[in-house]
């Protein structure tokens, strides 16, 4: 195999896992926005319930951030971006992958290779 052949056949491949990548994010973005979508909500209602028991204001936020299911929702919230910008840094790696292999092909066609 040539190194021209070489090098389109590793766009090929970057362009395949660009496309899987593609579709992994927007999962990735979905379950971002669910797992924020249900802290929030748990957080709402404990602080209401924390409320209409009398708890004082200035620490109703810290008990019901504390209490054991949310904080395991906040937990799952932060996996769930930390995942998300994990995958958009993978995506922007393959980005840099494609344009260095673009660069090595128009070098080799200047150079008659």
């Amino acid at each position: 195999m040539s190194e021209l052949q070489s090098v389109i056949e590793a766009m090929r491949s970057v362009q395949q896992r660009l496309d899987t990548s593609s579709k992994k994010i927007f999962v990735m973005a979905r379950e971002k926005a669910e797992s924020e979508k249900r802290y929030k909500i748990a957080l709402r209602q404990e602080v209401l319930k924390l409320k209409s028991e009398g708890h004082p204001a200035t620490l109703i936020l810290e008990l019901a951030k504390g209490k054991e299911d949310i904080a395991e929702l906040r937990f799952q919230r932060d996996i769930a971006r930390e995942t998300y910008k994990a995958g958009l840094d993978s995506m922007n790696n393959l980005r840099t992958e494609a344009s260095l292999l673009q660069s090595i092909l128009r070098w080799q066609n200047e150079m008659g290779g």
